[in-house]
């Protein structure tokens, strides 16, 4: 398994399971935990546990009249959290990839002061996130026809909005996963209190929004 080193230097000296260890290996220990439900889905005792976390909850799917041409639907449900748990360690697991073998490479070649190279890695990361969030709220957008009907995004409240598409509880599940992982990402970091203030700040208003459009109903005007 590739280690990541999220952009600090390895001590390959630290003790096993000091704070250094978990911090060096973070990626690397989020992957083994993440394995460990994918694996319980193969087990016929585990699998109901396992598919709890890795598949998404509240099926509403009518399969009366034709089950190949069904449209995947769902609904908000408390099982949802468990799906968010397990999205959250891989956007943790995303995080460090895309440090390693993407912002960690960007950023030796222009050769940034230690200042500079955290405000570096912040903004990539967020730039790669938005521009991913972007383009699959536009799938979202004109795969339910949107920008044709407008009015579809609030027609019907809150009867017609109970029920999700695939494609949208996939997308609040990612956002609500994403927001939720800087907050270990602090710690793994080594982020100041300052810094810890300040984007906890900007996570929890956007965890609110987030939770609250999808708890409420208000998923497809948000």
């Amino acid at each position: 398994m590739a280690r990541f080193g999220v952009g600090r230097k390895l001590n390959k000296n630290v003790p096993i399971m000091s704070q250094e260890f978990i911090i060096q290996n973070h990626a690397d220990i989020m992957s083994c935990v993440a394995m460990v439900f994918l694996v319980s889905m193969t087990f016929k005792a585990t699998a109901p546990i396992g598919s709890m976390f890795v598949m998404l909850q509240h099926n509403a799917t009518d399969f009366s009249e034709d089950p190949q041409s069904a449209r995947w639907l769902y609904r908000a449900g408390w099982k949802d959290m468990a799906t968010v748990f397990f999205y959250t360690i891989g956007a943790i697991i995303v995080h460090a990839v895309i440090q390693q073998y993407v912002v960690d490479k960007l950023q030796r070649k222009v050769h940034l002061s230690k200042t500079k190279t955290v405000k570096f890695n912040e903004s990539g990361q967020m730039l790669l996130f938005s521009l991913a969030s972007a383009v699959y709220a536009g799938y979202i957008i004109n795969n339910h026809g949107y920008l044709s009907q407008v009015s579809n995004m609030w027609n019907g409240y809150p009867e017609a909005h109970t029920i999700l598409s695939f494609e949208t509880k996939v997308f609040f599940i990612l956002q609500i996963a994403y927001w939720l992982h800087t907050f270990p990402e602090f710690y793994f970091q080594k982020s100041k209190k300052d810094e810890v203030r300040t984007k906890s700040t900007v996570a929890v208003l956007y965890l609110l929004f987030l939770a609250g459009a999808y708890v409420l109903k208000y998923s497809e005007l948000s």
